[in-house]
């Protein structure tokens, strides 16, 4: 059936159907969230236990192993990666990208209540958690000069914890910095030895006081009532009189023994915003939640805040959300230019501002109904989605460039308007039907690429081709009927122009030159294919985001109130830095980029300062000669290792050497390390092999022990409690209205710097307490600071910047090195991060090329019914990659994301141009009894020009991309480029070569049906 004659005859059910479409689409964007990349995560699992004051050698023999061994048998497990620290175990469990993550969690979580009893007692409830947060999205500091810092750290706590998790969006608050309310029972050393009570005494009597408990039930006077104990005390004041038991039955005061103050707990991190202390928090969004719309709920809901609290104030200190922004409008705007430059290009050639206005309908009646297709596939805004639809803007109007120019065509014959509609779209309908499923082949089989690259390629995949088969829908509907109501008759045919009298010159000399001209086509290409080594390959290009997260780890063992200060020495030392706008800095703390492989975990020893360079366009200087200049500024600290923690994909190299044999690991482990740093224009090398952390080490005599009655369980019981308090499950606790306030029973800090008092710590023995430097020696030792494990074994993760180095290149240089080479027995290398992710692009870009082709061969085989004639039109594919490749090279851009996803492109685009000329070289020989010879000729002079219009309005639709002309170009660049160069030659070559390879291909094709003895028999196209 005819559709476009059908829709000329009715216009009625068309309109109607596309208004439809548009009011859906209008909706869909409404709905559609807005962010800046798509949501990109693997399902991932974790199990934190907690153990306070384990090493990590004790909680991984104890508690890691057992979860590891556990959680194997759990099916699409990808990997399993393990962080154990002083008294943490955190086992992160990867699973492949289609696995349910709901299922995923349940899984999880019974391999874990399966080993509940084998893990040991005194450990906190296992939390199994999913990972589906990316990363923190804002980070406010918050302004009250009247509140202690207690006090604003109760208020962020509570006020401001409640008020953003009424923000639809918010997935997790967390406060940086300040400190936790705590009532502290100060021991005092001299008393409990006079008195001869342990501080373990002194924490389980309280913990047996202070208590609400259920007493049962009675029934009195006829009614039932529940009879509750209550023995807890709303002031820390009461406590001075509590009786402490002794062991002689007598008892005593516990202000006797103790000092009481309702104040603070020791601080384990701190939040410092241009030198100055503060409260912060940050604010992670859910997946699939608008940034835009979550920034602007938690703007609305702090001002509330600061209108029911006078005298608070909020300041922005990080956001990601100024660059999402950036990145929507810039690409916005990239739509409209792209779209008028292709238009100006359409009148151009036609000179008519009514085929003009045809044209132009096809841009809006292809995009917005893409909208409700996006928000029907859960797709968001962001870079990827947009850039889909402002690549495609130039081949949106492509459909309808070619309709319009046959119909103008035709109406240049002298025909009525509505008679030269319906025979130009009955003659282009194969061609044009074929053009937009050719694109759809080319990026369908791309949305279904594996892994993190496949992510990317499915959400620019399935808009880009949705966004094509809209514009075949309005090319086959809407184009001629508003064609044959709104053009006017034209005058005679114009005379053939001296352009194109030489062009048919060259045409005529290629089809008597077949063979020379195949072999030159051919020599070009094997030279375009000699140029992919002079292009370095990257993940994802660098962009200049305008900030930078500094990392500073300093020795094990280091105190919170060093680091603050080493930290504080840094950003003076970059105060000089003009382009410094603001320094935040985060001590004991880790930023959360949404990966914990790359978050780490937080410790006293480590700050991470957060350095706001300012927008890209205020400054001269670019964001990696920032980083240069500030890491030269604090190479002067000592013990200081400085590294940038990325959080953008293709700017971090991580490499894992995993092994069973600790001493072989570490020794592979530094010699890797060393040469990594022989490796030029790389930034900062880091390795997680474990530093060595100083420890005091209890070793209990067993004989001595036994003798006083003395258990191994007991001392370490009572030098936990006296150092560090007791579990936080044990704790009595202060009962306040809105909360509870633990209280912690042990020795103050400054009790604690006296080296002999270990030694002089009571436990309780048959005979009474006795000094445990008596049942037990002490010694000075070291043990790891933090234990790493990757697939069930230990591992070293090296961690290396790229500087703006290519990340293909650095792994061709690191797999040459000695201490990847000749790595011992039982140690394995391993690419884990960004470049793994790397190795999967390339080979799923292979991949996917493969498939778009034997799509495209499979779509025009159906559509012609011929088996040659395919190959034909794919000829102008190899075409392609000279322009591509030597565009790329000239440019200085990088083989990347954004580049291959051109090249996908240029497959369904080159293979435009070829499909126009033989279609119609086919309908001139079968239909109009021309020779080949001769239909090849009238098809060059017939469709030469669609062919040039269309290459220059998909150009002329990217150039504003390729420009850079608003906002941060570094990701969408590098692809515009691409295609414009893989464009020119591609359109320049095809002209000339597509019709000589014809006649090679359809003489093969006449040969072989003369051979199998059938009748050569061309291809009738049907009509579309």
């Amino acid at each position: 059936m005819n559709f476009s004659a059908w829709a000329i005859q009715r216009p009625l059910p068309a309109l109607m159907l596309f208004f439809v479409l548009c009011v859906a689409g209008l909706w869909g964007f409404h709905e559609l969230p807005v962010a800046r990349f798509p949501d990109i995560a693997f399902p991932m699992t974790t199990v934190t236990i907690t153990q306070p004051g384990a090493s990590p050698s004790q909680l991984e023999a104890e508690v890691t192993r057992r979860v590891e061994d556990s959680v194997a048998t759990i099916p699409n497990i990808k990997r399993v990666m393990s962080n154990v620290s002083e008294g943490v175990s955190t086992t992160s469990i990867e699973f492949h990208l289609e696995t349910d993550l709901a299922t995923a969690l349940d899984d999880t979580r019974d391999a874990v209540t399966r080993i509940r009893t084998d893990l040991p007692q005194d450990i906190q409830e296992p939390v199994i958690s999913k990972v589906d947060i990316g990363g923190s999205l804002m980070t406010y500091a918050v302004v009250a000069p009247k509140l202690r810092p207690d006090e604003l750290s109760w208020f962020v706590d509570r006020e401001v914890t409640r008020a953003m998790y009424g923000v639809p969006g918010v997935a997790q608050v967390k406060r940086v910095g300040g400190v936790d309310r705590q009532v502290r029972v100060d021991l005092d050393p001299d008393a409990l030895q006079a008195f001869g009570v342990t501080a373990g005494d002194v924490s389980q009597q309280l913990a047996r006081i202070q208590v609400e408990r259920a007493g049962g039930k009675a029934e009195l006077d006829g009614e039932q009532q529940v009879i509750r104990t209550v023995g807890t005390i709303a002031d820390a004041n009461a406590l001075r009189g509590y009786s402490i038991s002794l062991p002689d039955g007598r008892s005593v005061r516990l202000s006797a023994v103790a000092r009481i103050t309702d104040a603070a707990a020791d601080p384990t991190e701190a939040a410092l915003l241009d030198g100055k202390p503060v409260v912060a928090f940050s604010m992670s969004r859910t997946r699939g939640s608008s940034e835009v719309a979550v920034a602007e709920g938690v703007e609305r809901a702090l001002e509330q805040l600061k209108a029911d609290h006078a005298g608070v104030d909020f300041q922005l200190v990080t956001t990601v959300i100024e660059e999402t922004e950036r990145s929507y409008e810039s690409s916005m705007t990239m739509l409209w230019e792209g779209a008028l430059l292709a238009l100006l290009v359409v009148w151009f050639f036609l000179r008519d501002w009514r085929a003009t206005w045809v044209s132009a309908v096809a841009l809006p009646l292809s995009i917005i109904p893409t909208f409700a297709v996006m928000h029907w596939f859960g797709f968001s805004l962001n870079l990827i989605t947009l850039l889909a639809l402002s690549v495609v803007v130039g081949i949106l109007v492509d459909d309808a460039i070619v309709e319009i120019e046959n119909i103008v065509r035709h109406l240049r014959m002298g025909k009525k308007p509505i008679d030269a509609a319906r025979d130009a779209a009955a003659e282009i309908g194969t061609a044009v039907i074929a053009t937009s499923l050719t694109l759809a082949a080319v990026f369908v089989p791309v949305a279904f690429m594996p892994g993190i690259a496949g992510k990317f390629f499915r959400e620019f995949g399935w808009t880009a081709a949705t966004a094509v088969m809209f514009s075949l829908l309005v090319a086959r509907l809407l184009t001629p009927m508003m064609a044959a109501y709104l053009l006017k008759p034209h005058g005679e045919e114009k005379a053939e122009s001296k352009l194109m009298t030489w062009y048919l010159g060259w045409v005529d000399a290629a089809l008597r030159h077949r063979g020379r001209t195949l072999w030159i086509a051919t020599g070009l290409f094997i030279a375009s294919l000699a140029i992919v080594p002079f292009i370095p390959a990257t993940f994802i290009p660098t962009s200049d985001l305008g900030r930078s997260n500094l990392s500073l780890e300093l020795p094990p063992g280091t105190t919170l109130q060093d680091t603050t200060a080493v930290a504080e020495r840094a950003r003076r030392q970059l105060e000089s830095i003009p382009e410094l706008k603001q320094v935040y800095t985060a001590v004991g703390s880790v930023l959360d980029v949404g990966d914990p492989s790359k978050s780490g975990v937080g410790e006293p020893r480590k700050a991470t300062l957060i350095l706001d360079w300012g927008s890209a366009d205020d400054r001269e200087r670019d964001q990696k000669t920032l980083e240069r200049i500030a890491r030269s500024k604090i190479a002067d600290l000592p013990g200081v290792r400085v590294s940038y923690i990325s959080t953008e994909p293709g700017e971090m190299m991580q490499l894992v050497l995993a092994g069973d044999d600790p001493q072989r690991l570490q020794s592979a482990a530094t010699t890797l390390e060393r040469d990594l740093r022989g490796i030029d224009g790389l930034g900062s090398v880091t390795s997680s092999a474990s530093l060595l952390r100083p420890e005091i080490v209890i070793i209990p005599d067993p004989a001595r022990a036994a003798d006083l009655g003395v258990a191994t369980a007991d001392i370490a019981e009572a030098a936990r409690i006296a150092t560090a308090g007791d579990y936080e499950q044990r704790l009595a606790k202060l009962n306040l209205p809105e909360r509870q306030v633990p209280i912690r029973v042990g020795f103050a800090e400054s009790t604690l710097a006296n080296p002999a008092l270990i030694g002089q710590l009571r436990v309780r023995g048959k005979d009474g307490p006795v000094p445990l430097a008596a049942v037990a020696d002490i010694r000075a030792g070291s043990g790891p600071s933090q234990i790493s494990r990757y697939q069930r074994q230990r591992n070293v993760t090296f961690t290396a910047e790229l500087n703006g180095r290519p990340l293909g290149e650095v792994m061709t240089e690191v797999q040459a090195l000695p201490g990847v080479q000749q790595l011992p027995d039982g140690v394995s290398f391993l690419n884990t991060g960004d470049s793994e992710v790397f190795i999967e692009l390339f080979v799923g870009f292979a991949i996917a090329m493969v498939a778009g082709l034997l799509c495209i061969y499979m779509v025009l085989l159906l559509l012609f019914n011929h088996a040659l004639m395919p190959l034909t039109i794919l000829t102008a594919v190899p075409l392609c990659a000279g322009g591509a490749f030597g565009a790329l090279l000239l440019t200085q851009n990088m083989l990347s994301l954004p580049a291959l996803i051109g090249l996908l492109m240029l497959i369904g685009i080159a293979s435009k141009n070829s499909i126009l000329l033989v279609d119609y070289a086919v309908m001139a020989e079968d239909e109009h009894g021309l020779s080949q010879h001769d239909a090849l000729i009238d098809a060059c002079r017939k469709r030469a020009q669609p062919v040039i219009m269309t290459t220059l309005a998909m150009g002329a639709g990217m150039m504003p991309i390729a420009l850079g002309f608003s906002g941060d170009s570094s990701f969408r660049a590098p692809m515009a480029i691409a295609v414009i160069g893989g464009l020119i030659t591609s359109t320049l070559l095809s002209l000339i070569v597509i019709p000589a390879a014809f006649t090679v291909i359809d003489d093969v094709g006449e040969w072989m049906a003369r051979k199998f003895r059938h009748r050569s028999s061309h291809p009738a196209p049907a009509e579309g």
